[in-house]
Parts: structure tokens; C-alpha cells; sequence
């Protein structure tokens, strides 16, 4: 027997409360995504269906109406969402992300939730106590080595310079260069060998410009806590840009 329409309606309503909960400021654009996603792949919008309305959206996810374009505007780009005009438009879902073009691409090995999960752990644990190590080195030494200073702000700048194609590569390298200033060469490779599978994982998902702008914010800010011996501040700076990177992450691939 098909449920009623009133409590089906009841029901999605509750469910989407819980999805649409209020964002974190670190990485708002990256969580909205993970949010609005979250919620066409469990199919509290389905396909044809409208998203609420852009001023309750971002009431609920208390984030601006800015960010909410930008994270809508993604979600068009990977083919998911289309935006229509007049009385009745808004933003409809067009795609479940098993059929749009970028997230139905063939997964690397591993891609699977539990890969996902396993491969962003490692990440997390060795990227945060590296830089936290690198930190400490600095701290110890009372000022910063020329040398590894200037390396460090050349793969910083190369960053901010990078244009879309070649952005992953520039940010693979700076954040090598930050596993190097831990003096450490196993921890140098087992980083490496982290940064490959997270890489592969990356090449399955959209490049936004607005996150890559976000995450240079959060490389800006990782260096300069290194270089200044923060030890707390740059394992916090660390820990915030990997969460924006592994909330896309799960968005497109969880």
C-alpha cells in the first residue's frame, strides 16, 4: 500500500533536517556540497524534484547565499543540478550522481567507501603530525633556514599561480615540501605513497575554483604557522584544509 503523501512529506522533511544541519565556517564551501549531495544521493530529492528554496537553504545550512550559489554552481558543472527561471523555477536534480558524467567515471581500486575511508585516515594522521613535526623543528632551531623557507613559499606561490589544469600537480608538490621540512625521509615517501592514492581519488571528482581559491587560503596559512614554529596553529591549518578536501571527497565518492 503506498504511504500517504502527508507522511511521506513528514518524513523527508525530518530526514532532510538532519542533512541540512548547519555547516562548519572552516570549509563552508566544501561542506555545502557534501550536504546538498548528500541529499540527492539518498534520494530526499529525486530526480525532477526541486531543492528548497535558496534563502530557506542557506537559513538551514547558515551559510551565505554566496556560498550556496557557488556550491550549487558545482553541483551544475558535475552535471547533477540545472537551475531553471520564471514562477516555477529553482534548482532541480537532474542526475543521481551515479549518472553524472563526473562521478560515474571507472573508480581507482580502493574507491570504494571503505578504500575512501582508509585512504583519508592515513592522510589525515601522517599529513597533521608531519607539519606538526616541521613546526617544532623550526621552533627549535629559533628561525627559519633560508633554504627551506624559500622552498616552502616557491611551492606556496606556485600554488597560487597554478591555473585549474595544472593546480593538483603544484599542490602535490607543496605539500611534499612540507613533509620535507620534517627531516624525516621515510616519512617524506610514506607520504608520497598517501598523496597517490588521495591523487587518484581527486581525478575522479570536479576541479572548482572556488576551493582551489579556498585552499590556497589554507596553504597560506599552513606555511606561515611552520615557518613561525606554531606547532598547534599549523596542525590545526592542516587538519582544517585536509577536511575540506575529504568533504568533497565523500560529496562525489562516499
Amino acid at each position: 500500500m503506498t504511504e500517504p503523501l502527508a507522511e511521506r512529506a513528514a518524513e523527508v522533511a525530518d530526514a532532510t533536517d538532519v542533512v541540512f544541519r548547519p555547516v562548519r565556517a572552516g570549509n563552508a564551501f566544501e561542506e555545502t556540497v557534501e550536504r546538498l549531495l548528500s541529499v540527492v544521493k539518498l534520494g530526499l530529492v529525486q530526480e525532477g524534484e526541486r531543492l528548497p528554496p535558496e534563502r530557506e537553504l542557506a537559513g538551514r545550512l547558515e551559510v551565505s547565499r554566496m556560498t550556496l550559489r557557488e556550491a550549487i554552481r558545482a553541483l551544475q558543472q558535475a552535471g547533477l543540478v540545472e537551475s531553471r527561471r520564471g514562477r516555477h523555477g529553482g534548482t532541480f536534480v537532474i542526475a543521481r550522481p551515479r549518472d553524472a558524467s563526473a562521478a560515474s567515471l571507472p573508480r581507482p581500486a580502493g574507491a570504494g567507501e571503505a578504500g575512501l575511508v582508509d585512504a583519508l585516515v592515513m592522510r589525515d594522521i601522517l599529513e597533521v603530525g608531519a607539519v606538526g613535526v616541521a613546526a617544532a623543528r623550526f621552533a627549535a632551531r629559533g628561525h627559519e633556514p633560508a633554504a627551506e623557507r624559500a622552498h616552502l613559499e616557491g611551492r606556496l606561490r606556485e600554488c597560487q599561480l597554478a591555473e585549474l589544469r595544472g593546480y593538483r600537480r603544484a599542490d602535490s608538490r607543496l605539500h611534499l615540501a612540507v613533509a620535507e621540512a620534517t627531516g624525516s625521509p621515510s616519512l617524506v615517501a610514506a607520504i608520497a605513497d598517501a598523496r597517490m592514492r588521495v591523487n587518484d581519488l581527486l581525478e575522479k571528482i570536479p576541479l572548482f575554483a572556488v576551493n582551489l581559491a579556498h585552499s590556497n587560503e589554507q596553504h597560506a596559512a599552513i606555511v606561515e604557522a611552520l615557518l613561525g614554529g606554531d606547532v598547534e596553529g599549523a596542525r590545526a591549518a592542516m587538519a582544517d584544509h585536509l577536511e575540506g578536501t575529504a568533504a568533497l571527497l565523500r560529496a562525489f565518492l562516499g
